[in-house]
């Protein structure tokens, strides 16, 4: 038997061993996707760090959706990000050390914290090195492979006290933007043959600025651009420990594993194209329809193409209109709404207001659409992803790193849920169960088989 033939056999027993009705899990009881009936998640942990809010539930025990809210350690994420514009300021760094410490920093810890950070941005020349050799068109995967050899260079990896904890996050919070805008430098350069550029980050700037000077380089960026960078970063930071990577991050730091490993495989999970890839998905669905659709501002020819998206005949036929959605927000996604917000001065900066306005009657009439082609849907809103991609890519960061900058602020979130999972009084290894519904059978000799 040939190696094409061995493996196009295996293949075709794919379809067998994983042929498991639908109904038997709900005769079975299995949550799939550990989800409950009505969409909501399956209460499979406790958490003091974030909250995301998009039903209430009601005396009869039913829940009703309600406008979305994100909480930061109690705190309304919209109280936050206006609390930080009203004082001029930049807050990414100031949201690490809520997530991470559970209160505000005064302005002496957060000078102290930002200080930190930036000092340990730069690379060392083993890191550098190994980044500039590493081949892959992805640079998820880069991240991931050199957040595990971060591991190497570490003097206490396995070390999981709470305060090697804190300096493992510390670190991985200021590499992160580094690693990325170092690996897009060498993917541009293998790939397109471009100029390798890399910049040192500055001791006296902020995460954003730094990762927008490693980037596109001195005085190529503006204050704005800044501003809403920072502000794209606060609002992915954190999103309660069900989301798939965070659950992955917490899964794997159950078992005590070291913090590179359980961080690698949040990159993992984060990198699928369910999960953090769906602002790229937003582009390319908006790229597509700007080819087909002749006037932008013509509602019936928008309803036209929304409606050939469902029926599964237009776009990549996947019948899924990207960034309408989600898996707890029904009525509004706090965050899409803030984001949009700053993206109206952006576009204004750019002068690109006429890409904006498509988008918000893409959002408009993209809902409208939904509930009339899904019959009994429920209720459902634009999240955070629909005007993400429009303002990465407004501000000329390269669709490469859309995903990698979910990771760069998501870095917070998830080791901030990995202290809390090792640090829990009633901490335990996590391990959900698995109903076998393959009958028992005998063995049969090799020479019987066929």
């Amino acid at each position: 038997m040939t190696e094409t033939e061995l493996i196009q056999r295996l293949s075709d027993r794919i379809n067998f061993t994983t042929d498991i009705r639908k109904e038997l899990y709900s005769d079975m009881g299995v949550k799939r996707g550990l989800r409950n009936e009505d969409g909501s998640g399956v209460l499979a942990g406790l958490t003091r760090i974030g909250d995301v809010l998009g039903y209430e539930k009601q005396s009869d025990g039913t829940l009703k959706p309600i406008p979305g809210k994100l909480l930061y350690r109690g705190i309304d994420v919209e109280d936050l990000v206006r609390g930080i514009q009203k004082e001029n300021r930049l807050g990414f760094e100031e949201t690490a050390f809520l997530l991470w410490s559970g209160a505000l920093p005064t302005k002496e810890e957060l000078e102290s914290f930002r200080s930190l950070i930036m000092k340990t941005m730069p690379l060392d020349h083993r890191t550098t090195m190994s980044i500039l050799s590493l081949k892959g068109g992805n640079i998820m995967n880069i991240l991931a492979r050199s957040v595990l050899e971060l591991y190497i260079f570490d003097e206490n990896p396995d070390d999981i006290s709470k305060d090697n904890l804190i300096r493992q996050s510390i670190n991985l919070i200021a590499k992160f933007p580094t690693i990325i805008a170092y690996a897009y430098q060498v993917l541009r350069h293998d790939q397109h043959g471009r100029a390798l550029h890399i910049r040192h980050p500055f001791e006296d700037k902020s995460v954003a600025e730094n990762f927008l000077f490693m980037m596109k380089g001195k005085d190529n960026y503006t204050d704005l651009e800044v501003k809403i960078l920072d502000l794209a970063l606060i609002l992915h930071a954190e999103h309660g420990g069900g989301n798939n990577s965070t659950f992955s991050v917490r899964v794997t730091s159950s078992t005590e594993t070291d913090t590179y490993s359980a961080i690698a495989a949040g990159i993992g999970s984060l990198k699928g194209a369910l999960h953090g890839g769906a602002n790229i998905e937003v582009k390319h669905m908006i790229d597509n329809l700007k080819k087909n659709v002749k006037d932008w501002e013509n509602v019936e020819e928008i309803d036209n193409y929304l409606l050939k998206i469902l029926k599964k005949e237009a776009h990549d036929k996947t019948g899924l209109i990207y960034g309408i959605g989600h898996a707890v927000y029904t009525i509004s996604d706090p965050r899409a709404g803030l984001l949009k917000e700053m993206a109206r001065e952006l576009a204004k900066e750019k002068g690109n207001e006429k890409e904006l306005a498509l988008l918000e009657l893409v959002e408009e009439r993209g809902i409208k659409k939904f509930f009339e082609y899904k019959t009994g849907a429920k209720k459902a809103c634009i999240n955070v992803d629909f005007y993400s991609g429009f303002v990465y890519n407004t501000i000329g960061l390269p669709e490469e790193v859309f995903t990698p900058l979910f990771a760069m602020a998501r870095i917070v979130g998830w080791t901030a849920h990995r202290i809390e999972e090792l640090n829990s009084p009633s901490k335990r290894i996590i391990r959900p169960a698995y109903k076998n519904v393959r009958p028992q059978q005998g063995y049969t000799p090799i020479e019987e088989r066929k």
